[in-house]
C-alpha cells in the first residue's frame, strides 16, 4: 500500500469517528483551533513571507494577491472559524419523518460526505476555511495547496493537527499533501474519498473532471458580468461598478465584464472610466465605446477572459435582451447583476441569466460563503446540481434514510389481501 493510500485510510477511519461526535466536541475543536491560529499568527505571517519572497516577480498579481496573508486576512480568517462554531449542526437534522405503517416510522437524517479531496490555488486562508468546515459538517479533509503557499499550508496544518490532539477530533482528519505528483493520486483514491473540490484555473478544473470517477464540485472561471440597464441610477451604477471591479479585483466574484445600454451610454461611460481610472483600472471596450471614450480595443478573447486583476471589459448593448444573450453565451455561470430602476427588466434579468447567482442593484462581490452567512465556504459551484453558489456546511453533508419498525416484512403488503400503507406524515 503506498504512502498515499495510507494517509487516504488514515483520513477515511478518522472522518468515521468524527462523523459520530457531539456537536460540543465538534465546537470545542474549532475554538482550540482559533485559539491555537491566533497564538501561532507570527508564526504564520512568517511562513507566508517566506512564500511571497519565493513568488515574487514568478506568479501574477492576482495569484500574489491570493496568496498573501496578512495580519488582517489572518485575523478575518481566524474570526471565521468561530463564527462556524456559531452555526447550527448540520449533522442530525431530521427532513423527513413518516409513518409508512403503524410502528412502521421512516426518517431522512442529514450525515457527513465522508472524506472531501480539496485542491486549491495559493489561497492559504481557504485552507483555514475549508478545514473548519470539514470539521464542523463531521468530514475527514485530504487538501492540496498550490506549490507557491507550500510553507504557508504546512505551517497551519501542523498548527491544527498540534491542536486536535488535545481533543475529541483525531489529528488525521485533516491532512495535507505537498507535491504535484499527489494530485494524481489523490483523483484516483475513489475507495477513500467521497467528494473532490477543485479551485483553480478553468483547465485545472476540466483536468480534475476528466481525471477521477470521484463526484467533482466546484467552478472554473468567474467571468462575471455587471449590466447598466437604461433606467438605472447613474450614481448608484458608478459605485456599484467600481466596487465590483476594484474591491477585490483577484477574486472570482469581481466583474470582467461591463455592459452599458445604449441609451445611456453617451452619459455614463464618460463618468464610470473616469471613476475606474482613478483606480488604476485598464480599459478595453467595443466600437461602440472607443467612440465614446479613450480605451483599448476588446476583441473577442476579452469576453471570454477572467482577469482577476484591474482590467475590464466594456460592451455597448441595444436592449435587455441583448445583455441576457451576452451573459449566457459568454459568461462562466458564477454571479451576474444588473443595476435598474425598472423592477420588470430587473425581474426579467434574474429569471433569464442562468448563472448560480443573480443580482439586482448590488455588487457582485456578496457572492461569498461568509456574507451569506454560511460561516466560510469551501467554494463556489457553478453546476447545475446542488449545492450551487457559494457551497457551506448544507453543500458537506448528504442523508440517510433510517426506517424503524417492530417485526414488519414486506411480503405482508403484496398478494390477494395485502396490508395498504398509511403513509402518514409526523
Amino acid at each position: 500500500m503506498s504512502d498515499l493510500h495510507i494517509i487516504a485510510q488514515q483520513t477515511q477511519i478518522a472522518a468515521r469517528e468524527l462523523s459520530i461526535l457531539s456537536e460540543t466536541a465538534r465546537n470545542e475543536a474549532l475554538e482550540a483551533i482559533a485559539s491555537a491560529l491566533e497564538k501561532h499568527q507570527n508564526e504564520i505571517i512568517t511562513a507566508n513571507q517566506a512564500d511571497l519572497n519565493a513568488s515574487e516577480g514568478i506568479i501574477s498579481n492576482a495569484l500574489y494577491a491570493r496568496l498573501k496573508l496578512g495580519e488582517s486576512k489572518l485575523k478575518s480568517a481566524i474570526a471565521g472559524v468561530t463564527d462556524v462554531a456559531k452555526l447550527a449542526d448540520p449533522i442530525g437534522m431530521v427532513s423527513l419523518k413518516r409513518e409508512l405503517d403503524e410502528g412502521l416510522i421512516l426518517h431522512r437524517i442529514s450525515c457527513p460526505l465522508g472524506v472531501l479531496g480539496v485542491i486549491f490555488e495559493a489561497r492559504p486562508d481557504a485552507l483555514i476555511q475549508i478545514t473548519s468546515l470539514a470539521i464542523k459538517s463531521g468530514n475527514g479533509v485530504i487538501l492540496k495547496g498550490g506549490k507557491e503557499a507550500l510553507q504557508t499550508c504546512t505551517t497551519l496544518v501542523k498548527i491544527i493537527q498540534e491542536t486536535l490532539k488535545k481533543t475529541a477530533v483525531n489529528p488525521n482528519a485533516i491532512q495535507l499533501l505537498t507535491t504535484r505528483e499527489e494530485i494524481k493520486g489523490l483523483l484516483a483514491l475513489d475507495e477513500y474519498v467521497d467528494l473532490i473540490i477543485p479551485r483553480g484555473s478553468n483547465e485545472f478544473v476540466r483536468y480534475v473532471q476528466d481525471n477521477t470517477k470521484i463526484p467533482v464540485l466546484g467552478h472554473a472561471d468567474g467571468i462575471c458580468h455587471l449590466f447598466i440597464d437604461s433606467d438605472a441610477d447613474l450614481s448608484q451604477a458608478v459605485d456599484i461598478t467600481v466596487d465590483a471591479k476594484t474591491q477585490y479585483p483577484a477574486a472570482c466574484n469581481a466583474i470582467e465584464t461591463l455592459l452599458v445600454h445604449k441609451a445611456i451610454a453617451n452619459k455614463f461611460l464618460p463618468t464610470i472610466a473616469q471613476a475606474l481610472t482613478k483606480k488604476g483600472v485598464e480599459l478595453r471596450g467595443d466600437e461602440d465605446t472607443q467612440k465614446i471614450i479613450n480605451c483599448k480595443t476588446a476583441t473577442e478573447e476579452d469576453w471570454h477572459t477572467e482577469y482577476s486583476d484591474l482590467i475590464l471589459a466594456i460592451k455597448i448593448v441595444h436592449d435587455l435582451r441583448e445583455a441576457i444573450e451576452h451573459i449566457n453565451y459568454y459568461g462562466s455561470k458564477h454571479t451576474d447583476a444588473i443595476v435598474t430602476n425598472n423592477q420588470s427588466n430587473a425581474e426579467i434579468f434574474m429569471n433569464k441569466v442562468d448563472s448560480a447567482g443573480v443580482y439586482h442593484n448590488c455588487s457582485t462581490r456578496f457572492a461569498d460563503g461568509f456574507r451569506y452567512g454560511f460561516g466560510a465556504e469551501v467554494g463556489i459551484s457553478t453546476q447545475k446540481m446542488p449545492p450551487r453558489g457559494p457551497v457551506g456546511l448544507e453543500g458537506l453533508v448528504t442523508y440517510k434514510y433510517k426506517l424503524m419498525g417492530n417485526g414488519q416484512i414486506a411480503s405482508t403488503y403484496t398478494g390477494n389481501n395485502p396490508k395498504h400503507f398509511t403513509h402518514r406524515n409526523l
